[in-house]
């Protein structure tokens, strides 16, 4: 299993390349922020997300689709959701999805949130 520790997660503004997926509800990232360089896609959505055409994909998120060798990152709140993210992902054939295990209660707590 792959996991995305705080550091990876801290350093994302300097790797473009790489993309953060914040799974939790948009109610949920409106109450508390979002780590930087995240998009939201909810949870019950992901699926569906990464399996549009690449021009839905931007046109929606506002980011390149990832290609199934993308480091993609997951996170929510305590790393459970993300990680049925990460799950989600492999089976769709994204060979370097990683679950941020800390998601937003790391954090935040490290970022004096």
């Amino acid at each position: 299993m792959s996991i995305a520790t705080y550091e990876e997660v801290l350093d994302l503004p300097n790797h473009p390349e790489k993309l953060l997926i914040d799974v939790r509800g948009v109610d949920e990232v409106a109450s508390t922020g979002a780590i930087p360089t995240a998009i939201n896609i909810p949870l019950p959505t992901v699926e569906r997300a990464l399996q549009l055409p690449a021009d839905e994909f931007k046109a929606k998120y506002g980011r390149d689709k990832p290609t199934p060798e993308t480091e993609v990152i997951f996170s929510c709140k305590l790393g459970g959701r993300a990680q049925t993210a990460t799950n989600t992902a492999l089976g769709l054939g994204f060979t370097n999805a990683k679950n941020y295990k800390g998601s937003w209660t790391e954090w935040a707590a490290k970022q004096g949130k």
